[in-house]
């Protein structure tokens, strides 16, 4: 039941995310083409390559829920295969052969070479020392806090960069911010967490550690989305 839950908070958050974003993009590069669509995919393909690595291959066993969540919640309501048929469908009804095709042949390739790029990514993270450096009994998980940081730089972009293209008014946009970063800081510094108690650390006896560390990974994120909310700006 728990399981079911996190997923249903994910697919939420994630459908929530799919029209923030793709209404973006139409909203600056018209309805010509399937372009927010075909964005979600990309992205979620390249999010979903990147985190399969992180979240499941180097996997941490308390945390399925959370995994779920994230994998099969969040991105799988985030990205559309149905929407993308029907947009290709109405282009072959509308006589928009070639934009059909360029929409099933660049969906299809841009998708794979997504989650090839993520996953790519995700394993060079861990490549030294399976993404652990280890010293006086202490774990120290950098490739999860760089993979957070990345995460946390690429919200920046699409806040910044999409924000400013959507019409909504600020206090919506600010609750957006807060909602979306907000669920982001506190589920990666979490996940943090969980993976140093399964290394052996207790939350009793180590309790400001583990809370340093929490405070550490928020704030190397807040600095990342900042980045990316400045580049998003100058896109």
């Amino acid at each position: 039941m728990n399981q079911i839950l996190a997923i249903a908070v994910g697919g939420a958050v994630g459908a929530l995310l799919r029209f923030f974003v793709s209404t973006g993009v139409y909203a600056w590069l018209g309805r010509g083409f399937p372009y927010g669509t075909l964005s979600v995919n990309v992205l979620g393909s390249l999010l979903i390559g990147l985190l399969t690595e992180a979240l499941v291959l180097q996997r941490v066993a308390i945390t399925v829920e959370y995994r779920s969540a994230i994998l099969i919640g969040l991105l799988g309501s985030f990205t559309t295969f149905s929407t993308f048929s029907l947009e290709t469908l109405y282009l072959i009804e509308q006589g928009s052969w070639l934009k059909a095709g360029l929409n099933v042949l660049g969906s299809v390739l841009a998708c794979l070479l997504a989650v090839w790029v993520g996953l790519l990514l995700g394993r060079t993270l861990f490549l030294f020392s399976g993404g652990v450096l280890r010293w006086s009994g202490w774990v120290f998980p950098y490739a999860i806090i760089l993979v957070n940081i990345t995460v946390a730089f690429l919200i920046g972009v699409i806040y910044a960069f999409i924000g400013d293209r959507v019409s909504m008014v600020l206090e919506h946009r600010a609750a957006v911010m807060v909602v979306v970063f907000g669920a982001f800081i506190t589920f990666s510094s979490l996940y943090l967490i969980l993976y140093l108690i399964e290394e052996g650390h207790t939350f009793k006896s180590e309790m400001i550690t583990l809370l340093s560390v929490f405070a550490g990974n928020a704030m190397l994120c807040f600095f990342s989305f900042a980045a990316g909310s400045f580049l998003g700006k100058q896109l």
